[in-house]
C-alpha cells in the first residue's frame, strides 16, 4: 500500500492529501461491502491520490456513492468538483449552507482569494470545478444514510463554520469531525499522548456554538475522532478537556482585546504564548522556534478568525 494511504481498520482509510506538508491534511475513504464514500477531499491537487486510493483498494470508480465534505473550506472541499467528475455514480452530500458553493464555486474562490492572495491560491489550492446541481444533496441535522449495510449519521456542527456538519460512523463509533474537534499534529505527541488545539479560522468562528457542537459529539461517547488535521485520535475524553480548556483561554484573550483598534499583533503573540505554554505542560521538547514553524499557518489564521469574531460581535452590539 502507498505510504500516503493508511488502513485504519473497520473499512476506514486515511489519505494524506499532501497539502502544506506530510501529515497535515487528510481525506478519508470509507469502504463497506464494496461500496465507498469519501469524507473531505483536500485541494484540487489531491485528485491523483484520491483516485489512486481506489486503485490501491481494487475498487472501481462506480463503487463510490458519496463525496461528503465536512464543510466547504478549500483544504476540505477544494477537490470535490474534480473528484465527482471522475465518479459516475457519486453524489455530493454537503451542509445546506455550502450547497450553492459546490454548484457555483465563484464566491468561495473570491472569499479564499481575499484571505490568501492570488499567488498562494494558485500554488496551494488550484482551480475549483463546479458540481452539477442534480448531483448535490443538502444534509439535515440527524440525517442518516446507508453505505453497504452500515449507517452514517450527520449532525449540524457550527462554531468553526456555519456550513459545517460532522459524520458519525456507527461501525467504528467515531466522528469524522472536520475542524470541529480541533487539530492534532503528530509532531506534538509526547509520552502523555496526542496534543490538540481549536481552530478559529476566519470568518465564522463562534465560540459558544463550537462548545455546543463539541458537546453534541461527546454525548455519543465516541471511541475515536477522525480529524482532517490530522488522522485518527483516541483518548477522546482527555483531548476534549484539553481542547475546551484552550478554547476558553483563546476566548479570554480575544475578550481582553475587544476594545483595541490594532489587535492582530497582540492576538498573534497571545496565541503563541498560549500554545507554547500548553505544549510545555504536555511535555513537548521541541524548541519555541520549531513549534512556531509547525504552527505558523494556524497562528495567523486563528488570529484572523478571532479578529473577525470580535468585529462581527461589535457590529451586532451596535
Amino acid at each position: 500500500m502507498k505510504p500516503w494511504l493508511q488502513d485504519l481498520g473497520g473499512g476506514v482509510h486515511a489519505i494524506d492529501t499532501a497539502f502544506v506538508r506530510d501529515a497535515f491534511d487528510a481525506a478519508y475513504l470509507l469502504v463497506r461491502r464494496g461500496r465507498a464514500a469519501y469524507v473531505d477531499t483536500g485541494t484540487r491537487f489531491a485528485l491523483p491520490r484520491l483516485l489512486g486510493a481506489l486503485d490501491e483498494l481494487g475498487l472501481s470508480r462506480d463503487a463510490v456513492e458519496w463525496v461528503i465534505p465536512t464543510h466547504v473550506h478549500l483544504d476540505h472541499a477544494g477537490a470535490v468538483g474534480a473528484l465527482v467528475a471522475e465518479l459516475p455514480q457519486a453524489r455530493v452530500l454537503v451542509h445546506p449552507r455550502g450547497a450553492r458553493h459546490m454548484i457555483d464555486p465563484s464566491a468561495l474562490w473570491q472569499g479564499a482569494l481575499a484571505v490568501y492572495g492570488a499567488e498562494e491560491m494558485a500554488r496551494s489550492y488550484g482551480e475549483l470545478t463546479p458540481v452539477a446541481a442534480e448531483r448535490v444533496v443538502s444534509s439535515s441535522d440527524g440525517m442518516q444514510l446507508e453505505l453497504g449495510g452500515s449507517t452514517l449519521r450527520l449532525i449540524d456542527t457550527p462554531g468553526h463554520a456555519r456550513h459545517h456538519h460532522c459524520i458519525w460512523d456507527e461501525d467504528t463509533r467515531g466522528w469524522f469531525s472536520g475542524d470541529t474537534f480541533g487539530i492534532s499534529f503528530d509532531e506534538f505527541t509526547t509520552a502523555r499522548g496526542r496534543w490538540i488545539f481549536p481552530t478559529t479560522t476566519p470568518v465564522q468562528f463562534e465560540p459558544e456554538a463550537l462548545r455546543a457542537s463539541i458537546g453534541r459529539m461527546l454525548a455519543a461517547a465516541p471511541a475515536c475522532m477522525y480529524l482532517t488535521h490530522f488522522g485518527r485520535v483516541h483518548e477522546v475524553e482527555r483531548l476534549s478537556v484539553l481542547l475546551l480548556g484552550l478554547l476558553d483561554r483563546i476566548v479570554t484573550l480575544g475578550e481582553s482585546l475587544r476594545g483595541e483598534t490594532d489587535r492582530m499583533p497582540r492576538l498573534r503573540e497571545g496565541l503563541r504564548t498560549i500554545f507554547l505554554e500548553s505544549l510545555a505542560a504536555h511535555g513537548c521538547t521541541l524548541s519555541a522556534e520549531q513549534v512556531v514553524r509547525l504552527l505558523e499557518v494556524d497562528l495567523e489564521l486563528n488570529a484572523q478568525g478571532i479578529q473577525a469574531w470580535l468585529d462581527r460581535d461589535q457590529r451586532a452590539r451596535g
